[in-house]
């Protein structure tokens, strides 16, 4: 399968292809994903930024699971769970 990426610092172009259509990023989508991650694991913004969209996507997905089970919700929405996926 073919990739493709394109990511312009500060700009509001992050595309990602991988054998399907050609989708991008609003910045505020990705500084909610940066925000989020650099909030609870204190992670430099340059490592982030460096991060493929689908690892910052899972690394989100892993902190709100952490969230879930710290409170005790593990099906109901947890309001830390970025994406609303669960």
């Amino acid at each position: 399968m073919s990739e493709m990426r394109s990511r312009v610092r500060g700009g509001s172009r992050f595309f990602i292809r991988n054998g399907g259509p050609l989708v991008a990023y609003s910045p505020e989508r990705i500084y909610e994903e940066v925000g989020f991650i650099a909030y609870y694991f204190h992670w430099p913004h340059d490592e982030i930024m460096n991060m493929e969209h689908r690892e910052r996507r899972r690394w989100c997905d892993e902190i709100s699971k952490i969230n879930r089970k710290l409170n005790d919700e593990p099906e109901k929405k947890n309001v830390f769970d970025v994406f609303g996926k669960r």
